[in-house]
């Protein structure tokens, strides 16, 4: 990349001048004559000519890569599935979800490509849902040219491994079970909860059964559930912190295995994940909490996109696990289903 100057009383006869990058906004009497990042052509020569003071710009040489065009290839190397791209503004183009579903990125990979000079990538953090319409990474060439050579290491890195994607929701069918002998309104309520819910991510509730506190009823009750279709189911109600409550009993009785039992957040710490084979078993909050946000509520669009979850997966949560207000973004959007635009870049 050569810099120079341009001054305005030499732009009648430098023609050399053609295919130069601008490297600043040009304004002249109110008028922004030139952006930055600008290609000159033969027609700009009046007005080069017309200016007051002399500007920069750059040649670049045959093996650097404008930043427009750089800035394309750059989101096309890290963009997976479910994304479309915008742009460019800026010379920054933008990912977009075209779907509700789970955001993934590979933040070692982001850090890797953003370790190459003149790389700019930034995300949304990984695991948020997102809706469709929803601006959920940036990519951007920082120069007004790079090198080659340094796209295709971008390239080659992201070969077949692209850093960011948004996986979709699986139409799950869902039974619940609670121990906590609900009827007429909170029953009501709990069962509208829960129904929303499932049912914004695409998924059926097979039905909300409640079960005295006895193991094996609630043993019957799950396996019915599961020999009925069930993907997933929730269960709600009892003492989780007590190793023979009925349904730990009955986890045992059907074969299930716990993942893991306490969750590092707050509120949430008593979660606890087991699996059947592959359905999977989580416990809810309290029947009368579960319209607030809580850790259930960030495992859920896990599970829902069909993820098997395991141990590791719920350790990770203690990494921004304390769910205060300021936490809210983390939190499914639910109710939503267009991003809105208010929010994006």
């Amino acid at each position: 990349m050569e810099p120079f100057t341009i001054e305005p009383a030499q732009a009648s006869h430098r023609r050399d001048w053609v295919g130069a990058i601008v490297t600043q906004e040009v304004r002249q009497d109110g008028q922004r004559l030139f952006t930055k990042g600008q290609r000159l052509v033969p027609g700009d020569f009046d007005a080069l000519a017309s200016l007051t003071e002399a500007i920069h710009a750059v040649r670049l040489t045959e093996d650097e890569v404008h930043e427009d065009i750089a800035g394309r290839r750059l989101a096309e190397a890290i963009a997976g599935e479910n994304l479309k791209i915008r742009g460019p503004a800026q010379s920054r183009y933008n990912l977009a979800a075209t779907i509700k579903g789970l955001l993934r990125v590979d933040a070692g990979g982001v850090i890797a490509a953003n370790l190459l000079p003149g790389i700019a990538v930034f995300t949304m953090q990984d695991r948020l849902v997102v809706l469709p319409g929803k601006v959920v990474t940036g990519a951007k060439i920082a120069p007004v040219a790079i090198p080659e050579a340094t796209l295709h290491q971008v390239e080659d890195q992201t070969r077949g491994k692209p850093l960011v994607r948004v996986v979709p929701f699986l139409p799950l069918t869902v039974g619940v079970i609670t121990t906590e002998q609900l009827t007429g309104r909170p029953r009501e309520r709990f069962q509208t909860s829960v129904e929303q819910k499932i049912g914004w991510y695409g998924g059926t509730l097979l039905r909300l059964e409640i079960v005295a506190s006895d193991p094996a009823l609630v043993a019957a009750a799950m396996s019915a559930m599961i020999d009925e279709g069930a993907d997933l189911i929730l269960t709600a109600g009892g003492n989780t912190i007590d190793p023979i409550d009925p349904t730990f009993l009955a986890l045992t009785r059907i074969g299930a295995e716990i993942v893991r039992f306490g969750a590092p957040t707050h509120p949430g710490s008593m979660f606890w994940l087991a699996y059947r084979g592959p359905i999977p078993v989580f416990n809810l909050a309290s029947c009368s909490m579960y319209s607030k946000s809580t850790v259930a509520d960030l495992v859920l669009p896990w599970i829902m996109t069909g993820e098997v979850v395991g141990n590791r997966q719920l350790a990770e949560l203690g990494y921004g696990g304390l769910l205060d207000r300021g936490m809210g973004f983390r939190f499914p959007p639910y109710g939503a289903h267009q991003a809105d635009s208010k929010d994006e870049l």
